[in-house]
């Protein structure tokens, strides 16, 4: 799994300051409802009756964070960027089991809809699309930042300028871009 918003040196609250996994359970109380709304997000498109719910992927992420000794955040926008990506990476995880399951399963066409994350029901389309969206980081590392914080993690494009420390504009940008290239790399 990588974490790819990388740390940094900056002063702030006790509500956002800069930490690892000693950091993380003083962190996790003031974020713990703006996670949640991550992972609803995420979970939306789900049909009843899936085993993961939104508790259950947010407490999810908490593990993997809390077991990688070496990631840091800078800040509160830092850190919800980065739990953003290890959300996808957890969804990643539960569709690469479902798919060994079925060894059966069928390609799926994707679309790039920031309302629509492929449910639990779709292993093969969150696998394509991860696969794209590693694609992009080997060739745009900051291009699949901002795909991981938008789609993933549902942040706003002020959100995301803070959390990789770039315009606004600079974002919307790379929005632009990022779904082009995702839908090439998904249509073919």
């Amino acid at each position: 799994m990588t974490t790819q918003p990388s740390a940094g040196d900056s002063s702030s609250t006790n509500e956002t300051r800069p930490g690892g996994p000693a950091g993380l359970d003083g962190l996790i109380p003031a974020v713990y409802d703006e996670l949640r709304e991550i992972a609803r997000r995420q979970l939306s498109a789900r049909e009843p009756g899936n085993t993961l719910n939104t508790t259950g992927l947010v407490h999810e992420a908490y593990l993997k964070l809390a077991d990688r000794h070496r990631v840091t955040w800078r800040d509160r926008a830092h850190f919800i960027a980065l739990a953003s990506v290890v959300m996808r990476h957890v969804l990643v995880d539960r569709a690469r089991a479902r798919l060994a399951e079925k060894r059966d399963g069928h390609r799926q066409r994707v679309t790039l809809d920031t309302e629509l994350v492929p449910a639990e029901d779709q292993p093969e389309a969150m696998l394509q699309l991860n696969d794209a969206i590693e694609r992009l980081a080997v060739a745009e590392p900051r291009l699949a930042r901002v795909v991981d914080c938008r789609f993933f993690g549902g942040m706003t494009d002020d959100q995301i300028a803070e959390a990789l420390e770039v315009t606004r504009r600079t974002v919307q940008r790379d929005w632009v871009k990022a779904r082009m290239l995702l839908r090439r790399a998904l249509s073919a």
